[in-house]
């Protein structure tokens, strides 16, 4: 009786086994990936578009600072010329034959407008061209908007998250997921996602390059040193020379501490090198053909003197990286610091097992050069900027995902001894910080005041103690699978709490699209505006208008019909600007301490 199956339990075991073939023949993935997948596409997706996209949280943040309406409004500058070069000879950037004319023409409609980047007309040569190139794209797909100028650095987050999820399941299995949910859910990465800048640009095709040098230098293949090459090159589109030299230090330092000198030589693949040439210097040669100056501008000024001097008023003390970095690892900033001290712990043990292989034979890790790269490829973009005479939170980007992915490795190798119990706590107080903080902003943003009322004090922290005790419980009960989980709890909370209930002040207090509404609905025949304010409102109100801003300091009082916007302390130059005109105050636009008036033609 025992030796007979029940038809169902054999139909069963008689499907999954027909399944597990057809996996292996046909090379289906499992369930398990596929349920991986699922999980990592939503979440990645959820962190980096809700309430950045009109169908998805709507898209409740303009374009704040003066990066992001600059650069977004040169991609339009860009973009509008390019179809006028492509419509001067009624071709597209595909020839519609082999004729040599058609070929002639395509070529026209491809370089028109897409050399040169431009800023109210005028050639603006700070920065390469792949943000903007990847931003007239959008455009071109989705028309011109806010949300579409930030659809590069998601897009490109998007493409490093997953980069990350495929290098990890390949070459280091079982922390892989929690090492792309990990990245993608730390201030830093979420932050510079939703940017229309060029930081993300550099930034993830650079990560991406470095995967795949290690994964050449782990394996031999040459397949994955297109990846340096490919991506190198796009990341030097993004912001120059300093993609490339970051690349050549790190691996440098890598390959110098290892004593494996013949590795720079097998590094120089001749098809990689020829990629890499071909997909950078057409640009380059090109942009300075058009603009002799670029060279000078670009090389030396926006780059050498850029680090070398404050010229462009970004000082900041030597130290500020390390704030950066603690707060831009938010809310894994203890368990990433923790996991960078046990990497360098590893890369020790690992050097005096080269050096003395009979003593240390017995090392856990012995052999393993992952933990070792991974520490120099994230301090030495620290290190060396923090020489830096001018200093920006994006320069030290790059070093993020390799604190993330050090992180997942970690968490993955300490599953079965569990994490010190400090540890959990000090993780848990960290989720709860992170709560309490951007439980707060929404009261500071309204009354400007850094003591909230007492009511919100204690909402804010009653709020940070409930999610730092599920995530400390939590952690207790299921152990470390579930760190990544419960972590992403707090991180998803609060990006729905301040887009989703606070986007609306967020939106008055940092964007200029508001002010920009307000000014077209309450004088929408007045073409011209003149400004005295900081230059992100002035950057900002330029791209939303699509016309550039009038300054009464360099360009003097017009004398047509035009709108003034001027800081509410200022108001009492009216007098001295406008002496004999006739004005009146149109509204005041008190979240950023601002008074617009109507300012009538002269006589």
């Amino acid at each position: 009786m025992n030796d007979i199956q029940h038809p169902a339990v054999s139909g069963a075991r008689n499907g999954s086994a027909t399944m597990k073939r057809l996996q292996h023949y046909l090379k289906l993935p499992s369930i398990t990936t596929i349920r991986e997948f699922v999980i990592l596409f939503v979440v990645t997706v959820f962190l980096l578009l809700y309430g950045l996209v009109p169908v998805f949280g709507g898209d409740q943040l303009g374009l704040v600072g003066a990066d992001e309406p600059r650069y977004a409004q040169i991609a339009r500058e860009m973009l509008t010329a390019h179809s006028m070069a492509c419509h001067d000879v009624d071709a597209k950037m595909v020839p519609r034959s082999l004729r040599p004319e058609d070929i002639r023409n395509s070529f026209h409609c491809i370089a028109g407008g897409t050399v040169t980047p431009i800023l109210y007309g005028k050639p603006w040569l700070e920065k390469p061209a792949l943000y903007y190139w990847r931003a007239m794209s959008f455009f071109k797909e989705f028309g011109v908007s806010d949300w579409t100028a930030r659809l590069p650095s998601s897009s490109a987050t998007l493409a490093l998250v997953v980069l990350v999820f495929l290098h990890m399941r390949r070459f280091r299995p079982g922390g892989h997921l929690d090492a792309a949910l990990i990245t993608a859910s730390c201030v830093a990465i979420v932050s510079f996602a939703r940017g229309a800048s060029t930081d993300m640009q550099l930034a993830a095709p650079f990560c991406i390059g470095m995967l795949g040098w290690y994964a050449w230098y782990e394996t031999g293949k040459k397949f994955w040193l297109f990846d340096l090459y490919f991506f190198g090159a796009a990341a030097t589109l993004a912001k120059g020379p300093v993609a490339p030299f970051l690349a050549l230090s790190i691996i440098l330092l890598f390959v110098g501490l290892r004593r494996e000198w013949s590795v720079l030589r097998r590094t120089i693949w001749i098809p990689g090198v020829v990629l890499y040439l071909v997909m950078v210097l057409p640009w380059y040669i090109a942009v300075q053909k058009r603009n002799p100056t670029f060279y000078r501008l670009f090389f030396l000024e926006h780059n050498l003197e850029r680090f070398a001097t404050n010229r462009y008023q970004h000082h900041q003390p030597f130290w500020y990286y390390l704030a950066v970095l603690l707060i831009g690892l938010m809310p894994w900033t203890v368990m990433a610091i923790r996991a960078l001290v046990d990497s360098i712990e590893v890369s020790i043990a690992e050097w005096k097992v080269r050096h003395n292989p009979q003593r240390y034979l017995g090392h856990t890790r012995a052999g393993d050069a992952f933990p070792e790269f991974l520490v120099l490829w994230a301090l030495f973009p620290i290190v060396f900027f923090s020489f830096s005479g001018s200093k920006l939170p994006g320069y030290i980007l790059p070093s993020i995902p390799p604190l993330t992915i050090l992180t997942a490795d970690y968490l993955n190798r300490s599953r079965r001894q569990g994490l010190p119990q400090w540890l959990v706590w000090a993780h848990a107080a960290t989720c709860g910080l992170l709560v309490f903080v951007l439980a707060l902003a929404p009261q500071h943003m309204k009354y400007e005041t850094l003591v909230p009322s007492t009511q919100w004090l204690l909402i804010a922290g009653a709020t940070a103690l409930a999610f730092g005790a599920i995530v400390f419980l939590t952690i207790r009960r299921w152990g470390i699978p579930q760190v990544c989980n419960v972590t992403l709890l707090p991180v998803l909370a609060t990006l729905v709490f301040l887009l989703g209930f606070y986007g609306k002040e967020l939106d008055m207090n940092y964007s200029a699209r508001p002010l920009a509404r307000e000014i077209q609905q309450q004088a929408p025949d007045v073409k011209l505006v003149a400004t005295d304010i900081k230059r992100d409102m002035d950057y900002g109100l330029a791209f939303y208008r699509n016309e550039p801003m009038i300054h009464y300091s360099t360009d003097g009082v017009p004398s047509e019909e035009h709108i003034l916007v001027i800081r509410a302390s200022d108001a009492a130059d009216l007098d001295r600007w406008l002496a004999g005109r006739v004005y009146k105050p149109l509204f005041l636009y008190e979240s950023q301490g601002i008074e617009v008036y109507r300012v009538y033609a002269r006589p």
